[in-house]
């Protein structure tokens, strides 16, 4: 049960929360009344198994090549899409903790060089480094050592560098999905937190992005869970991007299934007050990303629904282009139905 000195801890982050929207205007979108219209794209990749066994194992080479980006990338600015959500990972040679990079990581000149190309089209890149316990194998040995004052100082240089490699953007993506036993069942090394320090290192993250002056975006998953302390604890200033993935969006009254619950879930950010990116992938459903926006304009207040982002989860190599290919053309589909909805 919250105690008086946790919901006066809870109280003091909302009204900094407030403070925080107010001082850099992060309500704005990309240009003036135009929605985030957003492609996730990797550069690192080591997030999803910590051995040689895993579905998706580590690398020690970049799985990123540099004519794949720039084709999606080049396809996305011809697409009118505006915004390009970067998965750093280890793909970075941070001055701070250059142990961290594989063979093939971009320096951090290439990366700046690349970012100017990316705004020169009308791409507005924003970082992404990953700090669930679940997809944060991309830390390296520090993926080991969560909670830790070492942990900490780490986590905090590489928030700071990012920050001024990307010329403090508006936004940073933390992740913070999945960190459940479930999701990490076939790791050789699990880690979850939970309750206080569940919140403790979260509000971390919160503060060591908006000390930089960026507003914290997330994945919204633990509110599935955790609903009542998500809403009561949750900072207004964090944007959310609840995920949902398939094609059922219409569910009975009473029904109390997985899917129904992440559906609910953009309603009750909404109503809640939270600014939200719904995020779709076409992963499993070729069609689930213009359903979702279709469906998520109906459920959404204009004023908290800040655009959308589209998740192809695959590893920018030629393997894959297709499949990312396709991830852009459905968010072109999607924005022209959009746009045809608000005309009616």
């Amino acid at each position: 049960m919250p105690t008086r000195r946790t919901f006066l801890k809870t109280a003091a982050g909302l009204v900094a929360s407030a403070a925080f929207i107010n001082q850099v205007g992060a309500a704005v979108p990309t240009k003036e009344g135009e929605l985030i219209w957003a492609n996730l794209l990797h550069l690192g990749g080591n997030m999803w198994g910590d051995h040689p066994g895993a579905y998706t194992p580590c690398s020690d080479k970049l799985r990123c090549q540099d004519d794949v980006w720039k084709e999606l990338t080049d396809k996305m600015a011809a697409a009118k899409l505006n915004m390009v959500v970067i998965d750093l990972g280890e793909g970075v040679k941070y001055e701070s903790h250059p142990e961290l990079a594989v063979e093939g990581a971009w320096s951090i000149d290439k990366l700046r060089k690349e970012l100017e190309r990316l705004r020169k089209m009308g791409l507005e890149p924003i970082p992404k480094l990953n700090f669930s316990a679940c997809h944060d194998h991309w830390l390296g040995e520090y993926s080991r050592m969560v909670s830790t004052k070492k942990y900490y100082e780490v986590c905090a240089d590489l928030i700071k560098e990012v920050s001024e490699i990307f010329d403090t953007p508006r936004f940073f993506h933390l992740g913070y999905d999945e960190e459940t036993y479930g999701h990490q069942q076939t790791y050789h090394y699990v880690v979850v937190r939970q309750g206080e320090l569940w919140w403790h290192d979260f509000l971390f993250f919160v503060k060591a992005v908006e000390d930089q002056h960026m507003r914290p975006w997330i994945w919204s998953d633990y509110c599935w869970h955790h609903k009542d302390e998500f809403l009561a604890r949750m900072p207004k200033s964090v944007l959310q991007s609840n995920w949902y993935y398939s094609m059922e969006f219409d569910f009975p009254a009473g029904d109390e299934s997985s899917k129904n619950t992440y559906v609910q879930t953009f309603e009750v950010l909404d109503k809640a007050g939270f600014d939200q990116v719904p995020t779709g992938s076409n992963w499993s459903h070729d069609q689930n990303f213009p359903k979702l926006v279709e469906y998520c304009q109906k459920v959404i207040a204009p004023e908290r629904l800040k655009g959308f982002l589209q998740t192809g989860w695959h590893h920018t190599e030629r393997s894959s282009l297709a499949h990312m290919t396709r991830a852009i053309e459905l968010t072109q589909q999607a924005m022209a139905e959009f746009a045809e909805a608000q005309k009616k």
